[in-house]
């Protein structure tokens, strides 16, 4: 009996220790790299007129740089960007003030005055830039305007995942066809890409992310978002900024998501995403990600950034 006792009780401690043991694990941060994915269009970012339109202001300029000097980002997608003479100006403006991202692309499709272009600090792997994509509508053919990047990222040896970045059709009327057709040809195409990429990788870590040029509720939003198994995660960040000094303050929380002022009829919409494969999603750190809100944010686009944070370390 006495022995019987004594094995009971220390059966009893050893799983008390073990408890604490596990609560601790559970409640200690985890030493994982933050990795933050951000994307902004930056209106006309040309260092040069370029038919229509003007060379960006150089406070204008300014005030973009500040806007991604503030979020640091690992990796950003740039839409509106003049050609690589612009995309120089603007990297070596950024490291000179203590952000280097030396990995670049930038895509020259249809529309030869605005790209897309994506930043990185960590080195590609792989990239795949669709920059002839086409689609019938009404018996014509059209190819998207700004292209696709698809480009595989390697953020430490254990941790990698795939961005894929798009800008799609403005609201801006067409007259060859309805813009609201040639922006959901163009979501079906950037669609297709992603189911290609989750049908060979259910698991993979995808960030699909650009200027959507329309709302949540819209047929070319519900179409990239997809549904059943490999439906993308909304991250859907609210205003915020990050602390200026360090990257890791707190900042003022609030449900305001809009990431455009539109002038014509002074509406404010969400329609820049950072969309999560369910792979993705299980390392993004929601309370890190946010809308950037700066004071006198419209000198710099008519659209403010918008970033995600995460995990470096698969979950």
């Amino acid at each position: 009996l006495i022995v019987e006792n004594v094995f009971m009780r220390l059966t009893t401690g050893w799983c008390f220790l073990t408890g604490l043991f596990v609560t601790f694990l559970s409640s200690t941060p985890s030493t994982a790299e933050l990795l933050k994915v951000a994307t902004f269009n930056v209106e006309s970012y040309l260092d040069a007129p370029v038919e229509s339109r003007q060379a960006k202001p150089l406070e204008s300029r300014a005030k973009v740089k500040e806007s991604i000097l503030v979020m640091r980002p690992d990796v950003i997608a740039l839409q509106e960007l003049g050609g690589a003479s612009a995309l120089t100006e603007l990297r070596e403006s950024l490291q000179r003030d203590g952000l280097a991202l030396p990995h670049w692309e930038l895509l020259s499709a249809t529309d030869t005055n605005i790209h897309l272009a994506v930043l990185s600090r960590f080195p590609f792997t792989a990239s795949r830039l669709y920059t002839n994509e086409s689609f019938l509508l009404n018996g014509r053919r059209f190819h998207i305007s700004r292209g696709i990047a698809e480009i595989d990222i390697a953020v430490n040896p254990a941790y990698s995942f795939t961005l894929i970045a798009a800008h799609l059709k403005s609201k801006r009327a067409s007259p060859e066809a309805e813009e609201s057709e040639l922006r959901l040809e163009e979501a079906r195409i950037l669609r297709e890409k992603i189911d290609a990429r989750l049908e060979a990788n259910p698991e993979l870590n995808l960030v699909v992310l650009g200027d959507f040029n329309d709302t949540i509720d819209s047929p070319p939003l519900r179409t990239v978002i997809g549904r059943g198994k490999t439906k993308l995660v909304d991250t859907r960040p609210a205003e915020g900024r990050s602390d200026s000094a360090d990257g890791n303050g707190t900042r003022q929380r609030r449900s305001v998501t809009w990431t455009h002022f539109y002038s014509k009829d002074d509406s404010f919409r969400r329609i820049d995403f950072i969309l999560l494969s369910r792979g993705m999603a299980r390392e993004w750190i929601a309370e890190k990600s946010y809308v950037l809100a700066l004071p006198n944010w419209g000198m710099a686009s008519d659209h403010r950034p918008v970033l995600a944070a995460f995990e470096a370390a698969d979950r």
